[in-house]
Parts: C-alpha cells; structure tokens; sequence
C-alpha cells in the first residue's frame, strides 16, 4: 500500500515528506452551509495519533463484553471452540482490507467519513450513506449501554444484598434503570471533552481491560484445577454438509460486527501521522486481539463448566459468582472501562460526525454526540439480543449487508474512479466536481440501491426465529442473504465503477482531483 505523491489537488496543498494534503488557507467559503469547525479537515500539525494510538484504539474496543460473547453465540449454534475461533478470526482478517483501504484518506486528508462519502455520493448524497451508519451506530450505542448497565447492576447486586429486587419500574428494578442511566451519562461526559480526550483514555484502557481478562482466567482456572471438559465437546455440526449453512451466515454476521468502522474508520484516521501508523496499528490491533479475545473467552468458559457444572458465557455473571468484595470491585472497574472503552469509539464518534454532516451550521461533534445518546435509549435496543439467530443472522447480518454495499462505493470511488486523488476544497464547495445533480450522484444512489437489495433482499428467519418470513423477503434472492455483506460490497463495487468509469474518463481531463 506504498503511496505516490500525485500533483496538489486544487484547494490543497502537499506535505512531501508524507503525502498529506492540507487545506489552502481561504480556499473554502467559512459561510459555507457545509463546513464546521468538526468537517473540516484536521490540520497536519494536529495528525499525531502513532501505531501505538490506533492499536490501543482497537484493543479497547475489541476488549469488551458483547465480543465476548460471540464464540458464546456461535457455540449455541452447533459449533465447537475451534469453529467459533476459527471463524472469528477469518472474519475479522477480511474486515481488515476494507478497513485499510477506506483509512487512507484519513491521514492523507485529514477528513471524516461523510466528507469522504461527499466524493461518491455527492455534498447533499453524502447525507444518505451517514444516515445509514448514524442509524446503526445509534442502535449499537444502545445496546452497549444496555449491557454495561447490566453489569453494574448485576455486580453491585453482589455487594449491595437487595440491589436486584428492588420495586419494578417498566419491567425492570428501578436499580437497574439507575445503573443505566449513570453509565449513560458517563459515557457522554467522556465524548463531550473531544477526541483528544478518548485518545488518551483508549491509551490507558486497553492494558487495563487485557489484565482484566486475564486475571479472569487465572483465577476461574485456580479454582478449577485446570481447564474443564468444554475444549473437548465435539461440534454438533462436524465439518460437513451440516456446518457450512450456520458458517456462512455466522461469518457474515462476524465481519458486520465490526463492519460499522470499515465505513467510518477515516473519522480516526485522519488524526494519525501517515499511513504506517494506521496501516500497522490496524492491523496489530484488530485481527489480533478479537483472536485471542474469543479464544480467551473459550478459556474461561471451559474453566466455569468445570467448577459449576454448566458453561457460563458472560463474564460479568461469572465474576458476579465470587465472594470476594475486592474480585467484584475489580470486575466492576473492568466492565465499566470496557464497555465504556468500545461503545465511545465505535458508536458515538461516527453518529456525531454524521449528524454534524447532515446540518453543520447547526449541529456540531458535540451536540450529535447528546443526540446519539437520546435515540440509543429510545429504540429499546435490548430486545435485539434476546436469542443468537435473532442478533446473528437478522441484526448482525441486515446491517452488515447495507454497511457493506456502502464500503463497496466508497473502496470503489476512492481507490478506482479517483486513485486516492480528492480534490479537498471541492469536498466542502456548493458547484465543485462533487455537486453532480443538485448535490447528489445519482449514480451513487442506484449502486446502493441495487447492491442494499441483493444483500438483503433475501432476509429470511426460521420459523417463530425471527421477524423475516420464511421463504425470504424476495424468494428469489433468499440464496444471496447469507452472504449479505460480501454481495452488497461487490455488488454496490461494481456497478459503481460501470456507471462511472466513463464519465470519469470524461471529467479527468479537467485536472487532478476529479
């Protein structure tokens, strides 16, 4: 992924040491109804995040409890702890590539995802794309608050005697509602303070959550006298005719996981140094750590079977079963930080950047921060983790196949149409070579279009599973929904460049940046 340093695209200036475009002074209209302070590209000075940054970034986020539970889900559905591992593992190698190569325009350009989208989709289309990730980015938000409100309630449920029975407030102990709202706040009193601040807090939280999790294991492992009998329960699935319908699904429904940051990755990336740093923290981090993390988790898990007589998956109501008030307050700290640690950064850092995009003269980061936090209480998102094939296959696998029809444009754009060439002040100008029809490209819109139907068109649920009928939305495309997140990448990929390769050719000779 070497990178050549092409002519300064207009409204931009080369940093040749590193091939960094800065934004040429007065070179955007500061009236501009698309610019805010949040949209506009980070100066070159202020692109400092290192390899180690960006690996910390990814360990903090991939450190937390719901990926924890992933080998947990695949395992309830007929697989063993090799499968489960084994398809973690090549999920998360595969989301790496889109995740590099949207990255890239990071640290060159110093701008987030919906600027970036403004290339594809148009400065009014980009609103499309970003709408999409803020919806699903909110709907995550909800859910890790949800989750970590759990854990506080449950741990203090251990300290405190009557914590857990307290009177019902909609369904619920109104302890629990309190855990939730004050885990709510502080994740939002973190954001508010800016990305320097999350920076700073991902450096110190990724080690700490790591010693945490292995605290965990020494200590369900002492109390076992080694590991228990679930490392040698045999797969319900075998590896024949019977595996590969649960593995694909399972394997789309893996990389969509994390298939929200392949889109908005830039919204970090463009406070790295250069490309080295997020290329080698990337790929240090995520891969790696998700790996180790699930295999962890099966660790640990085996380890509870032995002592308990039954696997217990969620580390929160095994740390929940010791006596110990120093162990609970350890493992409160430890849920608290993250949870905290990954639902910051991947599920209120792009919503707010996306909402800024939709009306920047009014909204800015932090205020679409607050706005975040509001719909991710409001859509009641617990109910989508009820059962496996209901947060598997139908939420993991519906958001993984839109997501990725959108990384399919975006790699598309970026990489073949334009060949990581932007021309920057034309990302933020009403009239520029990103204003297509009325702001938005049409072509754009119909590649999405086509790719979001073949993805998920095909939506299907078993029987009394789940809220898809059982033949498939369209019958005809219920083949392809297994394979939602890679048919809407290529899909959306390909046509995209069909439709724009000659008018590219066209517009190409009316200078660099096109």
């Amino acid at each position: 992924m070497a990178e050549t340093v092409p002519p300064a695209p207009a409204g931009g200036s080369i940093d040749e040491s590193a091939g960094r475009v800065e934004l040429a002074p007065g070179a955007v209209p500061p009236d501009s109804r698309f610019v805010n302070d949040d949209l506009l590209p980070v100066p070159v000075a202020k692109r400092r995040w290192t390899t180690y940054n960006f690996a910390a970034l990814w360990v903090g986020m991939a450190h937390n409890i719901p990926s924890w539970l992933l080998a947990s889900g695949l395992v309830a559905l007929g697989m063993d702890w090799k499968q489960a591992v084994f398809t973690i593992g090549l999920a998360n190698l595969i989301v790496l590539v889109p995740m590099l190569l949207t990255g890239h325009a990071g640290p060159k350009y110093g701008i987030p995802f919906p600027v970036l989208a403004r290339a594809s989709f148009g400065l009014r289309g980009a609103n499309l794309p970003a709408l999409v990730r803020a919806a699903v980015a909110c709907a995550w938000f909800g859910i890790q608050t949800w989750i970590g409100g759990q854990g506080i309630f449950i741990l203090l449920g251990k300290i405190f005697g009557g914590w857990t029975k307290a009177a019902e407030v909609g369904g619920q102990p109104w302890t629990l509602w309190v855990c939730f709202v004050i885990f709510w706040a502080v994740e939002l009193a973190i954001i508010y303070r800016g990305m320097e601040t999350l920076r700073r807090f991902e450096n110190w939280a990724a080690p700490f959550v790591i010693v945490g999790a292995l605290v965990l294991l020494v200590w369900i492992t002492a109390k076992a006298g080694g590991l228990g009998p679930l490392l040698d329960q045999p797969s319900k699935l075998g590896w024949g005719a019977d595996f590969w319908p649960v593995f694909f699904p399972s394997l789309m429904g893996m990389i969509a996981f994390w298939s929200t940051l392949s889109l908005n990755i830039p919204d970090f990336t463009r406070f790295g140094k250069g490309q080295r740093a997020q290329i080698w923290g990337q790929t240090l981090g995520l891969p790696t750590t998700m790996t180790l993390f699930a295999l962890l988790s099966v660790f640990v898990t085996s380890g509870s079977q032995a002592v308990y007589g039954a696997a217990v998956w969620d580390p929160v109501a095994l740390a929940a079963k010791t006596d110990n008030v120093f162990g609970l307050l350890f493992a409160l700290v430890t849920v608290l930080i993250a949870t905290i640690s990954v639902n910051i950064a991947a599920n209120v850092v792009s919503p707010a950047y996306d909402l800024a995009n939709l009306a920047p003269k009014l909204i800015n980061f932090r205020r679409g921060a607050l706005i975040t936090g509001v719909v991710g209480v409001l859509i009641m998102p617990w109910k989508l983790t009820e059962t496996p094939e209901l947060y598997i296959f139908t939420w993991l696998g519906l958001v993984g196949g839109l997501l990725g029809t959108v990384a399919g444009i975006l790699i598309a754009d970026y990489w073949i149409i334009r060949r990581t060439v932007l021309d920057l002040a034309g990302l933020y100008t009403p009239g520029s070579r990103y204003w297509y029809t009325s702001g938005w490209n049409l072509r754009a819109v119909a590649a999405f279009a086509v790719g979001g139907v073949l993805a998920v068109g095909g939506s299907h649920s078993a029987k009394g599973k789940g809220p898809f009928p059982e033949e498939g939305l369209i019958p005809v495309l219920k083949p392809l929904a297994n394979y939602g997140w890679a048919v809407g990448l290529a899909a959306a990929l390909v046509l995209y460049v069909v439709l724009m390769l000659p008018v590219a050719r066209a517009a190409r000779d009316s200078g660099p940046g096109y």
